[in-house]
């Protein structure tokens, strides 16, 4: 029997109907075609992709790797599951406006249903965008995603507590100018605790999307709905998770002579069933 895929549009509808449910979804970050696979065998109903784990698989450190490999490995997780796929595009490839539109009409192209788009400039001695550029940016994402002729979902994003500027009043104005831009989705990871992320909840009309994976601040989802957030994503935390067990069990091998991690690993058919013929 041939598969039913769903269209472009169905799941960009589906997508947004999500961030309208009555309870946050979980939004979870595979780092190639087999872990979205599995994601979705799993029962998640969206996955996005993970800038920082797709640059590990590359044997590169996060926003090491380029526009075009990055819109390549978005097509290569939305052909693997029938879900809709949002894609982690750091700060569009480009500080110009234009550029950052520019990568939001590619990334439709590949079949996803959003992205986001981050304030950080990647130049550690100036590392956010001026919040008046940074609204621009977004707002040229925003004509860009209204462009492509579905609701495609464009999420900006801010990393003040990710770079070195953990002021929440400056998180909350930057949020507030991109929602005035037009941005559906808003995003601010690291922030220190769930006072925070209700004071962020609070200053924005929009859904909000809370960044789980960083230790100590990664607060259960019953807080996290409690507070307002719409959508919780997992960020790099499950490809750490997983290195993190490649790495106890090759220590295991190299310092003991030992093969225990065996005993507790999936099954060869058990992994298999996730996978395609």
């Amino acid at each position: 029997m041939t598969e039913t895929k769903s269209t472009q549009r169905e799941k960009a509808d589906r997508f947004r109907d999500l961030h309208e449910g009555p309870a946050p979804f979980l939004i979870a970050n595979p780092w190639d075609a087999g872990s979205a696979r599995m994601l979705a065998g799993l029962g998640f109903q969206a996955l996005a992709t993970s800038s920082g784990g797709f640059a590990g698989t590359l044997g590169r450190r996060d926003g090491r790797v380029t526009r075009d490999e990055a819109l390549a490995h978005s097509r290569t997780v939305v052909e693997a599951v029938d879900l809709p796929v949002s894609a982690d595009l750091e700060n569009g490839f480009g500080h110009e406006p234009d550029i950052a539109a520019e990568t939001v009409r590619l990334a439709a192209e590949t079949g996803l249903v959003g992205c986001s788009i981050e304030d950080a400039t990647g130049d550690p001695d100036n590392p956010l965008y001026e919040i008046d550029v940074a609204a621009k940016r977004v707002a040229a994402s925003v004509e860009s995603a209204r462009s492509v002729g579905f609701g495609f979902m464009l999420t900006a994003r801010t990393d003040c507590f990710l770079r070195g500027s953990p002021d929440l009043d400056n998180v909350i104005a930057r949020l507030q100018a991109y929602e005035a831009a037009g941005a559906d989705v808003l995003m601010a990871p690291g922030l220190p605790d769930l006072a925070a992320v209700k004071a962020v909840c609070a200053a924005v009309s929009k859904p909000v999307n809370f960044m789980a994976g960083v230790p100590g601040k990664s607060f259960p989802v019953a807080d996290l709905a409690a507070a307002g957030v719409r959508r919780i994503s997992l960020a790099t935390s499950l490809y750490r998770a997983a290195m993190s067990g490649l790495l106890a069990a090759a220590t295991e091998v190299k310092e003991n002579g030992t093969f225990g991690y065996v005993d507790t690993s999936i099954p060869t058919p058990a992994l298999s069933g996730y996978m395609r013929d």
